[in-house]
């Protein structure tokens, strides 16, 4: 769901660098002063306008979140929530996750996938977060034991989702092709209560075979 570009959005963004880093690059010179506490780290790679993490991390003040956005006016909006309610196990990253496992290492224990652009043409097979480009990256970052989580609304995407993670070393702990008619946890992000009633929302949990 794109969101309309607003006016000014990368100068209204430094009013939150208190907890944003504008690429991986700062991130990593941050690093070791976000989470003290070495609290569990879960991550979520295209946070979209962030209501998903954003009660993900208040649900859940034990645990550390990094949430991902590579376009300015949407993570602007997901800061903007964080700024009525300020979270402190809550961090942004403004940047693509094409190199992810350069600045993660073996350290997040759940990644999310949320409503992921799919991508639909072969020729862009590879910039699918579940192709085996992303999926190779992902066994670099994951700690041991962690999982990926994916929803989208996208039957072809999950179909290869499937297919790709099936065949590049994970195993499947949990499966819906209807999430919302399940007992599975589930906070809904804004793409997912705007299309709901569209058709179902497929789901995966995922992790490497040992």
């Amino acid at each position: 769901m794109r969101l309309r570009h607003i006016k000014n959005a990368d100068i209204k963004l430094k009013e939150y660098s208190d907890y944003l880093a504008f690429n991986f690059e700062e991130y990593k010179e941050r690093k070791s002063s976000l989470n003290k506490d070495n609290l569990e780290l879960r991550v979520e790679i295209g946070c979209g306008k962030g209501k998903f993490i954003y009660n993900l991390a208040k649900l859940n003040p034990h645990i550390f979140f990094i949430a991902i956005e590579k376009f300015d006016s949407v993570i602007l909006k997901a800061l903007e929530k964080n700024k009525e309610e300020r979270l402190n196990n809550l961090f942004y990253i403004m940047a693509d996750a094409s190199n992810i496992s350069d600045y993660f290492d073996h350290e997040i224990s759940v990644l999310y996938l949320n409503f992921s652009d799919p991508w639909p043409k072969n020729r862009n097979s590879k910039r699918r977060l579940t192709s085996p480009l992303f999926l190779n990256s992902y066994k670099k970052i994951l700690a041991k034991d962690g999982k990926i989580i994916q929803k989208t609304d996208n039957r072809n995407l999950f179909e290869y989702s499937l297919m790709m993670f099936n065949n590049n070393g994970f195993v499947f702990e949990n499966l819906s092709l209807d999430l919302h008619k399940t007992d599975i946890f589930n906070i809904k992000t804004e793409f997912e209560e705007k299309w709901e009633d569209k058709g179902p929302i497929y789901y995966l949990e995922a992790k490497l075979s040992e």
